[in-house]
């Protein structure tokens, strides 16, 4: 467990926010630049750490798709590892809003077209999910993660239905990824790296969520829910 490698990673974060957030004050701002930033940001962040990644059903992610990302969150490191291991489409994040109050974090995220939600307001939750439908419909693939906050124990906490919602209204399917192993990386309690952990990530066949419609959303969570759950190894 190493200081030194979580200063690292906060140097190799700020490598793409300066110039992001210079690119935001002269107008100048591309996605497919912010794109490359981010597939540079998130190979590094795991290689300095010395992840070892092991990533299955990546043929169940068909290439230029747009979806509703869903995945299992244990860790900050979830982020980077998902952009590493998802391929095939422009990936954004919706976030919680205290993550956009990092300085120069923050203001990258934006100008980057991560999403910010205020699950406090209503009114402001809901304009988030209305950019973020537009997105999809542009082609951008928009991850979230349905329990909204770090799980400590590894189990899946109560799900959110914003992100349900989100692909019934925008008629995406739903991709779920289950994710093992970042929580050895950086635990939801501790902001300390620690190198050499095995990561497992398992994309999942997607789920229609169009078809269940607005009034099967319960359903359509329940079946997210417990295919996360299966390929976790956890009781439903």
């Amino acid at each position: 467990m190493s200081l030194l490698d979580s200063l690292r990673a906060i140097g190799i974060t700020g490598k793409i926010c300066i110039p992001t957030v210079v690119d935001s004050l002269t107008n100048k701002v591309s996605l497919e630049e912010c794109d490359r930033r981010l597939d540079w940001w998130s190979s590094e962040l795991l290689r300095q750490a010395g992840v070892e990644l092991h990533v299955r059903g990546v043929e169940n992610a068909v290439p230029g798709e747009a979806y509703v990302v869903m995945s299992n969150h244990r860790s900050y490191y979830d982020i980077p590892t998902v952009f590493c291991a998802l391929p095939g489409g422009r990936l954004r994040m919706i976030a919680k809003k205290e993550l956009f109050m990092v300085p120069l974090f923050g203001r990258a995220m934006l100008a980057s077209g991560f999403v910010k939600i205020d699950r406090d307001k209503r009114e402001r939750a809901i304009e988030s999910l209305r950019e973020s439908e537009r997105m999809l419909a542009a082609g951008t693939r928009v991850w979230i993660a349905p329990e909204g906050t770090r799980s400590k124990t590894g189990q899946l906490g109560p799900f959110k239905s914003g992100g349900f919602h989100l692909a019934v209204d925008a008629k995406v399917r739903i991709l779920p990824i289950a994710l093992e192993g970042t929580e050895n990386v950086m635990p939801a309690d501790r902001l300390v790296v620690t190198k050499g952990a095995k990561v497992q990530v398992q994309i999942l066949p997607p789920i229609d969520a169009p078809s269940y419609g607005r009034k099967g959303k319960k359903e359509l969570m329940a079946v997210v829910r417990a295919a996360l759950s299966r390929a976790l190894g956890l009781e439903p």
